[in-house]
């Protein structure tokens, strides 16, 4: 675990109102810490934040990055030892909405619920999804991948509408909503199609088993053969999830106009780098096995530049996103 982050993980655990002597400015400090060590397409952007919101943002990201991450570098912990530590971080979000909050990360956090109406239920789906990979799963069909994306990256979104706000009143907010968790799909499948590799050398396999059998791939290739991206089955059944991933991003993008004008820069800027990873994946030659599709820092400053030059994105008339998918099948 890079020290950066460890340091931020006791500063979470041990720090506390009565002991730590910490300011607001710490605890600020140290959220933004996690986001620049972990997010740095989020990072780039969140400077088109003004401070309250772009202080929020962080909290959100931080709260979202180390309850990941308390499962994602468990190592070799037992399963149960992983439970306990992911139970009593619920518990600390337990004591943070009920007004008492311990270490840094859940004192930006209360802070930002109160200062943005964050919803309590959003926070908690967060939870609830992280705690899905306590235990392998595989995920049958698309709609089962995207049950779960919903939990931990739409919930994301939602909350992350509150702190951003809208151009509205609460009719509004409940569209942006929906695009918003539109575009925490997007994301959290290119995620998962950027770290197909580490997520198998994991024992994890995110893909759907009906779209992989549909190019005459299995669950079983992806998490016993490194050598699978030369596969000539790999390339076009990747083409085809990056294919739904842009579709989403698509869809979502009419919601980044319902969002307040000092967002919705941040939010388009979010968006549009996160999309460059699809293009970062074809230009490994489909490879996320072997490889990580990375976005270098010349290109996010490009995109934070075209953001900040760049309209406002107008305001959609739309009710909310509607997606219909055609079954997996080769090209």
């Amino acid at each position: 675990m890079p020290e950066a982050h460890a340091l931020a993980i006791r500063s979470l655990e041990c720090a506390s109102d009565a002991s730590g002597g910490t300011t607001d400015r710490d605890d600020e400090r140290t959220c933004a810490a996690v986001v620049r060590l972990h997010a740095r397409t989020f990072h780039a952007a969140s400077r088109l934040l003004p401070a309250p919101k772009r202080r929020g943002a962080y909290a959100l990201y931080a709260f979202c990055r180390l309850a990941d991450d308390i499962v994602d570098h468990a190592g070799d912990a037992p399963a149960d030892e992983v439970a306990r530590r992911l139970g009593a971080y619920g518990r600390a979000l337990d004591a943070a909405l009920a007004g008492r909050p311990e270490g840094p990360v859940f004192r930006e956090l209360r802070a930002t619920i109160r200062a943005f109406d964050v919803p309590e239920a959003a926070l908690r789906e967060l939870l609830a999804g992280v705690a899905r990979d306590l235990t392998p799963t595989t995920y049958a069909r698309w709609s089962d991948l995207a049950a779960y994306c919903a939990s931990v990256a739409s919930s994301v979104g939602e909350m992350c509408t509150c702190v951003f706000g809208v151009r509205g009143d609460d009719a509004v907010r409940a569209r942006a909503v929906r695009y918003a968790r539109t575009l925490g799909l997007a994301m959290q499948l290119t995620n998962i199609l950027r770290d197909v590799g580490e997520d198998a050398r994991r024992g994890r396999c995110y893909l759907p088993v009906e779209d992989l059998a549909a190019f005459g791939l299995s669950t079983h290739d992806v998490l016993t053969r490194p050598d699978l991206a030369r596969d000539e089955r790999w390339r076009p059944f990747m083409a085809f999830q990056i294919g739904r991933a842009r579709s989403l991003y698509e869809t979502a993008r009419p919601g980044l106009g319902l969002l307040a004008a000092d967002a919705a820069r941040c939010a388009t800027a979010a968006a549009t780098g996160y999309a460059a990873i699809l293009d970062a994946i074809e230009a490994n030659d489909y490879d996320s096995i072997g490889a990580r599709a990375r976005i270098g820092r010349g290109a996010r400053v490009a995109l934070l530049w075209r953001a900040w030059l760049g309209p406002v994105p107008a305001t959609s008339a739309c009710a909310g996103p509607h997606i219909e998918w055609p079954a997996a099948r080769p090209a």
